[in-house]
């Protein structure tokens, strides 16, 4: 790293300095010590309490505050006894804290292309206790296509792409072989999510040693899904609400041990798209 300091701007010149003076007497000045010119900084304006108080981490900490107050307040009410009544306050403020930190994407907010990848990801967060491991938002190599999201488990590898359509035009299949939304064929849509799974199973099965299938789908949210699971050109369409569920349908196919080694292969092969954490 650079050991000579710079501006946060990028640039490494001295700051301007700004003169408080009428220019009259700083001609004055500058004439008499042409050496020596009184200067100021430009003044910094400070934060003010009602600034801080519009900071996103304040406003958290004042709605649980509130919601704790509150909760306090009608419990040692109807009880007549106030160390109930912060006891259940206290408790509020636990529970506030751990449903607000679940309900957090894992993926930064500036990272999160759709509400449906976020849906997606809430409920694949719930298998995590059942020997689970996802990677979310994994670029594949050489190309500008990404995976949504990667599931590793006892029942095999999976790609999920989260899709959100227009709720008003209609989800039909002709044939068993087209999709459309409306009058949209999305054929290419289809093709790219098979894609992404080859290229996916292509690169771990390369670095484990043993071919791993990874199968893909599109989770579709928005309009309805007159189907539940259906299978078009190799991919398994179903409404985005139906993931955990498609997940864990299947048999066991893989030991905690495998699970571990695929999810770590994927992680290297399969980069962040937008950077690691």
């Amino acid at each position: 790293m650079d050991s000579d300091p710079q501006r946060e701007d990028g640039h490494n010149t001295s700051p301007i300095w700004v003169s408080d003076r009428p220019e009259g007497e700083q001609a004055a000045a500058s004439a008499a010590k042409p050496s020596a010119p009184i200067t100021t900084y430009a003044p910094m304006e400070r934060a003010s309490l009602r600034d801080l108080m519009q900071q996103p981490r304040f406003r958290r900490l004042g709605s649980r505050a509130l919601v704790a107050l509150a909760v306090g307040v009608v419990v040692g009410f109807l009880v007549s006894d106030w160390r109930l009544g912060v006891t259940a306050a206290i408790v509020a403020a636990i529970l506030d804290t751990v449903y607000r930190a679940r309900s957090n994407s894992t993926v930064p907010a500036w990272r999160r292309a759709s509400v449906a990848e976020r849906r997606t990801e809430a409920q694949l967060r719930r298998l995590e206790r059942n020997g689970y491991r996802t990677l979310h938002a994994r670029a594949i190599p050489g190309s500008e296509a990404q995976i949504d999201h990667l599931v590793v488990g006892p029942t095999g590898v999976y790609a999920v792409d989260s899709e959100k359509w227009d709720k008003r035009l209609p989800v039909r299949v002709q044939m068993g072989k087209k999709l459309f939304h409306g009058p949209f064929d999305m054929k290419p849509r289809i093709t790219e999510a098979k894609w992404e799974a080859s290229q996916a199973s292509e690169l771990i099965t390369k670095s484990f040693g043993r071919e791993i299938s990874v199968v893909p789908s599109l989770a579709i949210y928005g309009p309805p899904v007159p189907w539940k699971i259906m299978t078009i050109r190799g991919v398994d369409v179903y409404e985005g609400a139906r993931a955990r569920r498609w997940i864990t349908k299947r048999e066991r196919a893989l030991t905690d041990a495998e699970i571990d080694r695929i999810y770590e292969i994927a992680a290297q092969v399969l980069p962040a798209r937008y950077g690691e954490g």
